[in-house]
């Protein structure tokens, strides 16, 4: 009778902090998230899902807020950045019909998140962060989280990343009034952009898919993101 106890006592610290406070069970509300958030919404690409399953939300927000990683809506990140909503994640990665063999480009790396979910699916991921501070932190993570198939810049994402153009897809995270010209140049024949577009109002997720050198659009989702700005801060 006293081994049970002790062993009941040896379960119930493991299961608290120091503190005699109760962690939290991220696995657990990761598995809900995907479910109510993700799969009830009609997501239902199965790469998406099991990338949405797997990347450790709550090792992308700071920690003050990582009790919240898994609910329904977006976060700060600090440098007046954001974490998406999980569900505009996931539906933005679905909107790109990715396969494993794809190499896709996102401009506005912001926390690493997206990045992580893109790269669960496909070969190569290259994505831009404007502000230093968020891409370096960022590049950090994910190198120390194993994802080797990231590729992070610091730059202006409106020019997107030439050098290894052209891109079987590409996301941006970030609002442009207008969609810029260099993203539609380095999106491959047949690839698809999926990018938020609008001023201070309301914003709209508009599906792009190149066809014989031209590109078709298509608004699927109104949204609200942050900015897409230059250097200097200036809105594009």
């Amino acid at each position: 009778m006293l081994r049970l106890r002790i062993i009941w006592l040896f379960a119930a610290v493991l299961a608290t902090g120091c503190n005699g406070t109760s962690q939290p069970d991220y696995e657990r509300s990761r598995d809900r998230m995907v479910t109510d958030q993700i799969v009830a919404r009609g997501i239902t690409d199965s790469r998406v899902i099991r990338a949405m399953g797997k990347v450790e939300r709550h090792l992308f927000v700071p920690e003050g807020a990582r009790r919240y990683a898994y609910t329904d809506g977006p976060l700060s990140i600090g440098e007046g950045q954001t974490i998406s909503q999980p569900y505009i994640v996931a539906f933005m990665t679905e909107c790109l019909s990715l396969k494993p063999d794809m190499k896709v480009l996102e401009v506005g790396t912001g926390s690493g998140y997206q990045a992580a979910v893109l790269a669960e699916i496909v070969d190569k991921v290259y994505t831009i962060e404007i502000v230093e501070q968020l891409g370096l932190r960022s590049k950090k993570l994910l190198a120390d989280l194993g994802y080797d198939n990231v590729f992070v810049k610091i730059g202006d994402g409106y020019e997107g990343w030439l050098e290894h153009a052209p891109y079987d897809a590409i996301i941006v995270t970030c609002a442009p009034n207008r969609i810029p010209d260099p993203l539609k140049d380095q999106l491959a024949e047949g690839g698809r952009m999926i990018i938020p577009v609008g001023g201070s109002g309301i914003q709209y997720l508009i599906l792009n898919t190149k066809r014989n050198g031209r590109i078709r659009q298509v608004s699927v989702l109104p949204v609200r993101f942050v900015p897409m700005v230059n250097k200097k801060g200036i809105k594009y």
